[in-house]
């Protein structure tokens, strides 16, 4: 294919960022606390690797572990902190105890973002009803990604959704503007499928760190990816 797919590497510090970087990635996405599946990062955090690579960073926006936006103020708060700080770039999502996005907690924390993109994270794979979600969201201001496996399982059970989904934006379907970055058990095999559907942004953690989530990414890990994807 002759358009470059888009790379995006979990980086929990400067470590990760700069190894990323130097493998390929075309963006960070910025967290802590994985064992959390990812938390938002200290404001000197985001600071300091802002400070050491030049590609785009996705900073989380996400304060406790699972999908419930929790205390708003303090997500306001964390937004507010980071757009002072120089964050252009965010990454949230919410939902509400039925699986419905949390449109209003969404939008609270968007209003303090003064237009920046950002990708609705993979809380769209626990939603009860992924049509209604993309279609509610549709019209905020920033929303350009959707980070999915289009299962919680995972790519392998959730590959016949990313496809679909990859058709009806490709048909132009409301609601379905926003770039789908695939991510959450993607491995290699899963490429060739997914670029001949037209997807063309991949988003990898685990994968860059053949040694474990206790040991730094991988350049190389990342370099392979690079290649792979196109």
């Amino acid at each position: 294919m002759s358009n470059r797919a888009l790379l995006e590497v979990i980086a929990l510090d400067v470590e990760d960022a700069v190894a990323a970087q130097a493998g390929g990635a075309d963006r960070l996405e910025l967290v802590t606390d994985m064992a959390a599946d990812g938390l938002t990062p200290p404001r000197e955090t985001f600071a300091a690797i802002r400070a050491a690579v030049d590609i785009p960073l996705r900073v989380m926006l996400r304060r406790t572990d699972g999908f419930a936006a929790g205390a708003l103020a303090g997500l306001v708060e964390a937004a507010r902190g980071l757009r002072a700080e120089g964050a252009e770039e965010f990454v949230l999502g919410f939902l509400n105890p039925d699986g419905s996005a949390d449109v209003e907690a969404v939008e609270a924390v968007v209003a303090e973002l003064d237009g920046c993109r950002w990708t609705f994270h993979r809380a769209i794979d626990r939603s009860a009803d992924r049509d209604q979600l993309r279609k509610a969201l549709a019209d905020l201001p920033g929303l350009d990604t959707y980070l999915t496996a289009g299962s919680a399982a995972g790519v392998s059970e959730g590959k016949p959704v990313l496809l679909a989904e990859a058709a009806r934006s490709g048909a132009g379907e409301p609601g379905y503007g926003a770039r789908i970055l695939v991510g959450g058990g993607l491995s290699l095999a899963h490429l060739p499928r997914l670029r001949e559907a037209g997807i063309d942004a991949f988003h990898i953690g685990g994968a860059a760190r053949p040694s474990g989530w206790d040991q730094p990414v991988s350049a190389a890990a990342v370099a392979q990816w690079r290649g792979a994807v196109g």
